[in-house]
Formats: C-alpha cells, structure tokens, sequence
C-alpha cells in the first residue's frame, strides 16, 4: 500500500469534515436559538443552556462518526483513486451530516409543537376579568 496517498488522504479529509461539521453546527444552533426560547417560553437562561447542550452532542455524535469511518483499507495507487476514495468518504459523511441536520430540525419543531401543546390559551373573557378594575 502507498502509505503517503493514504496519509495524504487522511490530511485532506480530516479538516473537511471537521469544518463542515462545524458549519452545520455552527448554523444549526445559531439559528436554533429562536426555536428554544419559543420551546421554554422566553425562559433565555434555560433555552441557551440546552441549545449547548444540543450542539456540543451534535458535535462529539459527528466528529466521533467522521473519526470512525476514517480507516481506508484498500490500496490507492494514484492520485485518482485518492480523489475516488475521498469523494466517497466525504460524500457519505455529508449525507450523513444532512439526516443530523434535519432529524435536529425535527426535534426543534417536535419541541415547539409540545411546547405550544401545553401553553393555557387566553380567552376573551380571561382577558376582561384580569382588566376589570378592581381585579388586582
């Protein structure tokens, strides 16, 4: 086996799939923040703390999915069979990384769902009892 073509790919699937976890992430949670404030009703402090929570597990679930189907156990010759390899390595990973991304997506407006499921609706007459002068 051509141990530098392995190792060359290596060197190049590493940090791709290390940045594009990061993207994902990084754009999942930024914008995930509105779906948890929506899900624990404006409660910042506990919204922020477990849209962490999400990504940080996001993260150890993808880079550690990335690390685990590193291993290229068959020879590359060539510089075509290291782009060959990589395109399905990569490929594979971001698909992967797309099913994260909306089973995420999923579980955010599961949460909203619940969230909106459980919250006492305000009636018209609620409304003018809670006004009525006196009612204080």
């Amino acid at each position: 086996m051509n141990t530098s073509h392995v190792l060359f790919a290596y060197l190049i699937y590493l940090p791709v799939t290390i940045v594009l976890t990061w993207y994902v992430a990084h754009t999942l949670f930024k914008n995930g923040r509105i779906f948890m404030l929506d899900i624990f009703h404006g409660k910042t402090e506990i919204a922020m703390a477990t849209n962490k929570l999400f990504e940080v597990g996001f993260y150890l679930l993808n880079v550690g999915f990335a690390l685990w189907i590193l291993e290229i156990s068959f020879e590359l010759r060539s510089a075509q069979a290291v782009v060959e390899v990589l395109s399905k390595k990569i490929g594979g990973f971001s698909i992967y990384l797309g099913l994260m991304l909306f089973f995420n997506l999923y579980m955010f407006f599961r949460g909203r769902k619940a969230a909106r499921a459980n919250v006492k609706p305000v009636f018209v007459q609620d409304a003018v009892k809670i006004n009525a002068p006196g009612s204080h």
